[in-house]
Formats: structure tokens, sequence, C-alpha cells
């Protein structure tokens, strides 16, 4: 179970993405903060503390590539996960995220995944 201080930030531009992360995370014990475009997240980022960021690789025109780039540069101690749609194949090392998460994914594997990464993370 998480602490207190622990907080999720989803970026996804799907409204039901991030309501299913938000819904179950929080019942796991996770604050959880939504963006839905890269500059929200930016926003975000900016005011809260955060310990794990959930970046879809496609928010709408936009490329959570970017994104991920920017966080590894600025802040490379919070802990990334890709939400990814598609089936071509993602190299975590290349991308920089710490784990992938496919899409359409269980809850167990969005609650798994955030535990590990919250666990690794060093905010």
């Amino acid at each position: 179970m998480p602490g207190v201080a622990e907080s999720v930030l989803v970026v996804d531009d799907e409204p039901s993405i991030r309501l299913l992360c938000k819904v179950n995370l929080e019942l796991e014990g996770y604050r959880v903060l939504e963006a839905d475009t890269l500059e929200a997240a930016r926003a975000q980022l900016r005011s809260e503390r955060v310990s794990v960021v959930l970046l879809d690789v496609h928010v709408g025109a936009d490329d959570g590539r970017e994104l991920l780039a920017e966080l590894r540069a600025e802040r490379p101690e919070v802990p990334i996960a890709l939400f990814s749609g598609t089936t071509e194949p993602y190299s975590i090392a290349v991308l920089g995220a710490d784990a992938i998460i496919p899409k359409p994914f269980t809850l167990d594997e969005l609650a798994g995944t955030v535990e590990r990464l919250a666990g690794s993370a060093r905010v």
C-alpha cells in the first residue's frame, strides 16, 4: 500500500483511460492527477510532487515521447511508464521509459506496474 505522499500523474487524451486509472489507483491508496494534453501535464509537473508518471505514447496530436525526453532531462528520478495502444515494438531502453503498459491492460497490470515504479521512485 502506498504512502500518503505518493501521487501518480496519468497523461492520456482518452477520458475513459484516465478515469479507469484514477478510480483503480485511488482504491490502491494513490493520489491521482490527470492531464489530457502535454501542456496540462507540464503544468501538473510544475505544481505537484509526482511519484510516478503514466504517459500515453500518443496524446491527441502530440507525441508523448517528447514529454518523456523532457522528464528524463529535468526529473530523471521520476519513474515513467508508457501506455501504448499500437503493436509497434518499443524498446524501453531506447525510449527511456521504466515500463511499457500495453493497451488494453488489466487492472492487475496497471496496479502492479505503478506499485513497482512507486517503490523505485526517488522523489
